[in-house]
């Protein structure tokens, strides 16, 4: 039986600035990328996985906010400031958890995004 890796992870939107803001709080550091004739978009590599922002068309509807995420920080603490900062929904403050010190908040489109430290 092969094993199975995650190695890429498309998030698509119609706020990249935000978004590329809110990620870059947890030290996801994106930098812009052309294939081809694709769409300029950001990419960054978050452990062995490349998180990439791509622009919905204008006329696509609103970007999908069902996925959820999660991020293990070094300091929780520090990134709910600087997302509250940001004015992020924040759905559950940091607290212990069977899994760690964990908070949850939604991202600028929606996403739940579960961040532990540790």
């Amino acid at each position: 039986m092969n094993a199975v890796k995650l190695n890429l992870l498309v998030l698509k939107t119609h706020q990249l600035d935000r978004l590329r803001a809110f990620y870059g709080v947890m030290g996801i550091a994106f930098v812009e990328e052309k294939h081809g004739e694709g769409p300029l978009h950001l990419a960054a590599r978050v452990g062995d996985v490349v998180v990439e922002l791509y622009p919905l068309p204008a006329d696509a509807g609103p970007a999908d906010a069902t996925t959820r995420l999660g991020f293990s920080v070094f300091d929780l603490d520090a990134v709910m400031r600087s997302l509250e900062a940001l004015q992020a929904v924040v759905v559950s403050r940091p607290k212990m958890t069977p899994w760690g010190r964990r908070a949850v908040v939604r991202d600028p489109d929606g996403r739940a995004v579960e961040l532990v430290q540790g």
